[in-house]
């Protein structure tokens, strides 16, 4: 079966963004993705060299031109880069191409789902453990401004969902114990193990990095917007400078079932002389 290139988000939040154009008066790389709704440009970071160079490449090679944003979804992002988008016939599902590789993570602590952040789709899930990049896919960040409620939510929310991870790792790892147990048929004693594994856990992730929304991030969240379940999930190597209102209209047309749009929209992206 084909593998889609994919977001894993918390179910409860399906987000969104708004951002203003920055200059593009910058030592960094530019390139300009040309649309029908008209350029987009932007500027990829020098402190993601893989994926910079790795997209300079591409574009070099045309590797891009006359591929299809194959996925849309308003208030979250549009995405394109898969080489099967080219020569693909209408309602086709989309999203499983790569040229052949994939890139290691860069993350960058520095960068972040804001409105018009540029970031690398990947496959998700335990498949892909080290988190490394589709070779060629990217998406671009529309997403909705936050209350600064929502974001204490989003916290606590993708805090539990760690936690409860490492739970269901621990359990596997003592698996035995808990089957000796439940062969004794004894509930008792079985809840006992669960509410010690439970306190061990709780004692294991204190000592583990949180997820926590900085004030630098909070302060874009809920004025700019963004996508913030995303941040420390998917690199993030460049973001738009010029051209956000394009994303707005990419990101409002009409999709079908699978959120690829009923109208092929095709890029161009060349290197800004």
């Amino acid at each position: 079966m084909k593998r889609i290139v994919f977001f894993s988000v918390v179910a409860i939040f399906i987000l969104g963004v708004s951002c203003g154009s920055g200059s593009n008066k910058t030592n960094e790389t530019v390139v300009s993705l040309k649309t029908e709704f008209g350029d987009i440009k932007i500027k990829l970071y020098d402190d993601t060299p893989k994926h910079r160079d790795n997209f300079i490449k591409l574009v070099n090679e045309g590797f891009y031109n006359d591929l299809l944003f194959h996925r849309v979804i308003e208030n979250f992002m549009i995405q394109g880069g898969d080489p099967n988008s080219k020569d693909a016939k209408p309602g086709e599902a989309l999203g499983g191409g790569s040229p052949g590789y994939t890139i290691p993570a860069e993350m960058n602590t520095g960068h972040f789902h804001k409105k018009g952040a540029l970031a690398a789709a990947r496959i998700g899930g335990p498949r892909n453990p080290d988190k490394e990049s589709s070779g060629s896919q990217f998406y671009i960040v529309q997403g909705r401004v936050f209350r600064p409620g929502e974001l204490d939510t989003l916290e606590f929310a993708i805090n539990a969902q760690r936690q409860e991870a490492l739970m269901k790792e621990q359990f596997n790892l003592e698996k035995s114990k808990f089957d000796e147990v439940r062969g004794k048929n004894d509930p008792a004693a079985f809840n006992i193990l669960i509410a010690e594994l439970r306190e061990k856990v709780d004692s294991m992730y204190k000592t583990k990095p949180q997820y926590v929304i900085s004030e630098e991030r909070r302060k874009v969240y809920t004025t700019v917007g963004g996508y913030p379940s995303l941040d420390h999930e998917y690199t993030v190597f460049g973001e738009v400078i010029e051209g956000l209102d394009v994303v707005e209209k990419i990101a409002a047309v009409n999709v079908d079932g699978k959120n690829r749009p009923l109208k092929d929209i095709r890029m161009e992206i060349e290197l800004d002389k």
